[in-house]
C-alpha cells in the first residue's frame, strides 16, 4: 500500500495582522479582508495549521474583529466545531508582527518554517512583518486577497516590493491548493467543501481587492 500523501507545503503558520475594530471604517475594502481571513482560518483548522494573531495598541484601537476571533482558540473546547489552534495573541507597538513574544514561540526546533500573512496595513505592518521573516530565513506567503491599506494605492506598491524581496504573493485559494499539493490527502474533501462554501466570498474579495493590485 502506498504511504499517505503529505502536504506539499508543510510546517506552516498563519499570521493575522492587526484586523481590529477601529480600522473597520478606515481600511479600503476592510470587509473583504475579513472574508478572506475567515476562509484562511477555516482552512487552518482543517489542515491543522497554527495561528498567530496580533493587535496594534489594543487599548486604543480595539480587539481583533469578532468575525475572526470566533474561529481560533488556544484550547478549543471538545465537541465544538473545530477551530484553528492559536499559539500567540500578542498586542504590540512594533509595526512588525515579529515581536519578541512571537519569536519566542518560534524558537522550538519543531516551530513553523513557512508563514502565511493576511491583514493590514499592506505597506506598513504587513510589509515589515514579511521583511523581518524573510531576513530570519522563513518562507513567506502574502495573500493578495487578504491584505489592504487605508489608501488603496499603497497596496500594489507594497506587494511589488515584497515580491522583489522574496515573498510569494498569491491568493488564498492558490495558497490552499499549493499547501495541499495532492488530492489524496485526508483533508482534501473538507478543503473542497470550504472552497465551494466560500466561492461567492472569494469572487467578491478578488474583484474588490485585486483590481487595484495588478
Amino acid at each position: 500500500m502506498a504511504p499517505a500523501a503529505s502536504l506539499r507545503v508543510p510546517n506552516s503558520a498563519i499570521f493575522i495582522c492587526d484586523i481590529q475594530e477601529k480600522f473597520r471604517n478606515a481600511i479600503h475594502e476592510f470587509d473583504k479582508v475579513v472574508l478572506t481571513s475567515r476562509k484562511v482560518l477555516r482552512a487552518a483548522a482543517i489542515l491543522d495549521i497554527p495561528v498567530v494573531v496580533t493587535t496594534q495598541n489594543r487599548a486604543r484601537l480595539g480587539d481583533t474583529v469578532p468575525e475572526l476571533s470566533s474561529l481560533y482558540a488556544a484550547e478549543p473546547a471538545s465537541g465544538s466545531e473545530k477551530k484553528a489552534k492559536l499559539i500567540v495573541d500578542a498586542d504590540k507597538t512594533l509595526f512588525s508582527m515579529w515581536t519578541p513574544e512571537v519569536k519566542a514561540a518560534f524558537a522550538a526546533p519543531s516551530a513553523p518554517t513557512t508563514v502565511v500573512i493576511v491583514g493590514i496595513e499592506s505597506h506598513i505592518c504587513v510589509t515589515q512583518t514579511a521583511l523581518d521573516l524573510l531576513a530570519a530565513g522563513y518562507q513567506v506567503y502574502v495573500l493578495a486577497d487578504g491584505v489592504s491599506s487605508c489608501n488603496k494605492e499603497e497596496v500594489p506598491i507594497a506587494l511589488a516590493r515584497l515580491r522583489t524581496a522574496g515573498a510569494t504573493v498569491t491568493t488564498s485559494e492558490g495558497w490552499m491548493y499549493e499547501t495541499m499539493g495532492d488530492a489524496s490527502i485526508p483533508a482534501f474533501r473538507n478543503i473542497v467543501s470550504l472552497v465551494k462554501d466560500t466561492s461567492n466570498d472569494t469572487k467578491v474579495a478578488l474583484s474588490s481587492l485585486l483590481s487595484s493590485k495588478i
